[in-house]
């Protein structure tokens, strides 16, 4: 796990090297971010359901799915007196960043790293409601979408269609169908990009934020929530529950995930205080660098 974060780190500083010194500009930043979340990521979601399916795995895929939805309602608990002083754009900020973390951007390509393809497994059906989240209950504090849009904005996400796709295939093995070996060689070739070019994206991101005021109270209260508060009630649960160790280490990683990059993105498109809301990224991103290499040592082997 630390050589892993050492890994995520040099990749992260790569992407800040590549947009400080102009050689990624902001709209190679936001088209690489777009490659990521529409084709790569989809692509390594594709690839970690095929694997050959047993009764237990479908019924560790439908407690992660589970524990995922008890975390969303966790998450919107502390929502509900958290961040009450604060003022209106920042509430609205502080409020999306507890509900969606970067579990999709960065989780997925660390719990593949610590867990396998079977940690990305888990994190795809893991990250099921908190997508569906990110564009219900997360979008409708920036703007009154209608229904329409918001079910259009989960149902044909990129990743939700992947996952889909998995499903089907993860079923198809069972019956003996397996894709051409040369479709098969592209999906992997192109998902082997995911963990380097989220993190290098991540980097370009974080390179726009002015380190000389960012560290105040709320960022760093924020930071411990996120990182550190949130997946230790987790962990006392899934422990007191006595799941799979497997499933339940997972789901804590993934909820010890900084602030979600859209965090930023959204503020930005709707004039939410979008300074703010890129220091609880850079933060957030910044101490996680140091608390999840402690909070695998917590949850202790795979």
């Amino acid at each position: 796990m630390i050589n892993l974060q050492i890994e995520i780190f040099l990749l992260i500083v790569v992407g800040l090297i590549l947009s400080k010194t102009g050689l990624m500009s902001s709209l190679t930043r936001k088209q690489l971010t777009k490659i990521v979340l529409t084709i790569v990521l989809p692509c390594s979601i594709i690839q970690s359901f095929e694997i050959d399916v047993d009764h237990d795995l479908i019924v560790s895929c439908i407690i992660v799915f589970l524990v995922s939805v008890m975390t969303q309602f966790i998450y919107w608990l502390f929502n509900c007196f958290l961040w009450k002083n604060q003022s209106l754009a920042r509430r609205i900020n502080l409020q999306y960043g507890t509900m969606v973390s970067n579990a999709g951007f960065m989780g997925m390509p660390l719990a593949q790293g610590v867990f396998g393809d079977i940690g990305l497994l888990y994190a795809s059906i893991f990250l099921i409601p908190q997508r569906v989240c990110m564009w219900s209950y997360g979008l409708s504090l920036y703007t009154t979408s209608r229904k329409q849009d918001l079910i259009k904005n989960v149902l044909f996400h990129p990743c939700i269609i992947a996952i889909f796709i998995g499903v089907l295939l993860m079923i198809g093995r069972m019956f003996g169908f397996v894709l051409p070996e040369a479709l098969d060689d592209t999906i992997g070739a192109i998902a082997s990009c995911n963990t380097a070019l989220s993190m290098i994206a991540i980097g370009g991101i974080l390179s726009d934020v002015n380190v000389d005021d960012v560290f105040d109270k709320t960022t760093l209260f924020y930071s411990m929530i996120r990182l550190i508060v949130l997946p230790l009630v987790l962990l006392g649960i899934v422990r007191f529950l006595n799941i799979d160790i497997l499933v339940a280490n997972v789901c804590v990683l993934l909820s010890g995930m900084p602030a979600a990059s859209t965090t930023a993105m959204l503020a930005q498109t709707y004039d939410k205080d979008p300074v703010f809301s890129s220091k609880l990224v850079f933060v957030s991103t910044l101490f996680s660098l140091f608390t999840l290499p402690l909070l695998s040592m917590i949850l202790g082997g795979r």
